[in-house]
């Protein structure tokens, strides 16, 4: 299994070869630093740590920055402190040196993978729209319209945990499973997924492999390449504007 972390920058949409629109989210990831290698002997299981984006240095008014022993940390693999810090377990990212970078193209076009993110906020929500309840009726002699349901037994005389109950909706650790890479773009860091991954714009996720993609097919995209295309109206315009310059020319000679 191997894995990335990056930024969802938003969604877009890109055409195949035989016109069907594909729903993509555009995701930007950097190069990753691997800043540790965990094994089996000295941590008790295999992983790799991955870091993202330089850290500011300590402030000492204010407080943030890394400290001594983050530096610590982070210079056995000779390099800044990373804002973010993730561990992907998966023996196959061993092999990865500690300081070598991780690149978008160890994944390529088609392979189906998990990503994760913090879903966004919804703030203060009831039940219904939380939990997805159902209200009452809405005539005027109901009294019940949109309050959460039963509490529970009696006897209890106590409301147990975990009950459904209106609260904070969103910002919460979301995967979405089984989603398609239709494009790897190298040269800009990007990648390109088909469908929604969790979270805002700018928000951070994980791209791992997937862990049921042994049960789905892998994805084939042919994608439409819009660079002839550009090419063709450029030589149409200019060809438009070559007949242009010659009726003008004539129309001035037979006025002369």
């Amino acid at each position: 299994m191997k894995g990335i972390l990056g930024r969802k920058l938003g969604m877009t949409q890109v055409f195949t070869t035989d016109g069907h629109l594909v729903p993509v989210t555009v995701v930007e990831c950097e190069p990753n630093i691997v800043t540790q290698q965990k094994s089996l002997e000295n941590d008790g299981y295999v992983a790799t740590q991955l870091g993202l984006e330089d850290k500011k240095e300590r402030n000492p008014k204010y407080g943030n920055g890394y400290n001594k022993p983050e530096k610590g940390h982070f210079d056995k693999a000779n390099t800044n402190p990373k804002r973010f810090v993730r561990e992907f377990k998966s023996e196959e990212m061993s092999t990865y040196e500690v300081g070598s970078e991780v690149k978008v193209d160890i994944f390529t076009a088609g392979d189906i993978v998990d990503v994760t993110g913090t879903s966004k906020g919804k703030g203060y929500q009831g039940a219904i729209k939380r939990h997805g309840q159902s209200r009452g009726p809405m005539a005027h002699g109901s009294r019940y319209h949109r309050r959460p349901g039963s509490m529970g037994a009696i006897t209890a005389n106590r409301v147990f945990p975990g009950k459904k109950l209106a609260g904070h909706m969103g910002v919460k650790r979301t995967t979405v499973q089984n989603l398609v890479i239709v494009e790897v773009d190298a040269e800009n860091n990007l990648l390109l997924i088909k469908g929604n991954v969790p979270g805002p714009k700018k928000g951070l996720v994980m791209i791992k492999d997937g862990i049921k993609a042994s049960n789905k097919k892998k994805g084939e995209f042919e994608l439409v390449d819009l660079n002839p295309v550009v090419e063709t109206v450029e030589e149409e315009v200019v060809e438009e504007v070559a007949a242009d310059v010659v009726v003008e020319e004539t129309t001035e000679s037979k006025e002369v």
